[in-house]
């Protein structure tokens, strides 16, 4: 079997598309998995260290703001088609899988003209216009949320929830790794922060005001993934020269990081949503403001309707975050209901399930 799963962009959609593809490698022996991602983008970093080879396209989105960017875009989509349809030519794809991104686009329209098997996986609760409009061409698409049909053809529907990486299953045995893996004393509590594989501005900005948090109790330990953006102008900060904070650009063992964190804050992308269900650990949630119709506020009020997370606005969030962590840190019996409630929201089969719906597509159009 020879499949192909296109797209990329950020991490999460690159995460789910590899959780898949070490999934149909599970259960499938001879199986052949080419990504095709696009150009300069950190996929074509992140998936061949994962095991995968990735092929890149030249094609890039429409900046909001006027550009003259925007007008070589077109030209980019009739090469990145062209390049696409070589690719799948070649390669023989049996089935081919999109998780959103730019790329996904034209690997799966090309797809779909060839006849071959199409998946879509949407992570989102608002669906990624990349995949809306290949919605009319693909066979399936899986989806994470219900009410999904206002985006997509009900019939092609179905709810699978978001794969997660497979090593963040069983991180409570991890614990020890993770404690000398971060150079963390054993008495100390962590607190993680992501903004996600790229950073955020606004969690970053918080963190520098924290210096007397963190150098008053160095029995807290905090492991801050800045994203590449930032990492090179805050090292220098003094909050880089505390011995109780680890900072770096992209944490490469996300599953160790999960492991020891005692709290967790992290923006409110559907990746991550579902990563804290199935780690169950206490968080803060920071909506990002600069995405479509506010979604990543909609998945925090609805962990918050939970009592499963807190939420706190992205423009509070440098006067408010840190004491939060702190009264936090220090209340056990509300950590241990936000972490019970956060494991109750966990899909851990969800990478089986669509797994399943690739394979029985190809079975049936074999």
């Amino acid at each position: 079997m020879k499949i192909i799963i296109s797209g990329g962009g950020t991490g999460g959609h690159i995460y789910p598309a590899i959780a898949i593809a070490d999934e149909i490698k599970k259960r499938i022996e001879n199986v052949e998995i080419l990504f095709v991602g696009a150009k300069d983008r950190m996929e074509m970093d992140r998936v061949p260290k994962s095991g995968y080879k990735i092929k890149g396209l030249w094609i890039s989105g429409i900046q909001r703001k006027r550009s003259l960017k925007n007008l070589v875009v077109p030209i980019k989509l009739i090469h990145s088609l062209i390049k696409a349809g070589r690719i799948i030519w070649t390669f023989k794809p049996d089935v081919v899988i999109g998780v959103g991104g730019y790329a996904s686009g034209p690997t799966l329209r090309v797809a779909a003209l060839y006849g071959i098997p199409t998946v879509i996986q949407e992570q989102n609760s608002h669906a990624g216009i990349t995949n809306r409009l290949l919605a009319k061409h693909v066979d399936k698409i899986c989806v994470a949320y219900t009410q999904m049909e206002k985006y997509f053809p009900k019939t092609k529907l179905v709810l699978t929830g978001n794969p997660v990486r497979a090593d963040l299953h069983q991180i409570n045995t991890k614990k020890e790794e993770a404690i000398g893996f971060f150079d963390r004393g054993h008495n100390q509590k962590t607190v993680l922060m992501t903004g996600g594989s790229l950073g955020a501005r606004s969690l970053n900005e918080a963190a520098l005001k924290a210096y007397d948090v963190f150098r008053e109790n160095p029995d807290i330990f905090f492991i801050w993934q800045t994203g590449k953006l930032y990492y090179e102008r805050l090292k220098q900060n003094q909050m880089g020269q505390l011995e109780n904070v680890k900072m770096v650009p992209f944490i490469e063992r996300m599953d160790l990081a999960y492991a020891v964190a005692d709290v967790i804050i992290a923006r409110a992308g559907a990746l991550t949503i579902s990563e804290l269900g199935l780690v169950g650990k206490p968080a803060i949630l920071v909506p990002s403001p600069n995405v479509a119709e506010d979604h990543q506020t909609k998945n925090a009020q609805a962990l918050v309707d939970l009592n499963a997370a807190i939420m706190i606005r992205d423009q509070h969030v440098e006067n408010e975050l840190f004491a939060q962590v702190v009264k936090l840190l220090n209340d056990e019996n509300r950590k241990r209901d936000l972490a019970n409630n956060m494991s109750k929201t966990a899909k851990p089969e969800a990478t089986r399930f669509i797994v399943n719906e690739i394979l029985t597509l190809q079975k049936k159009n074999s």
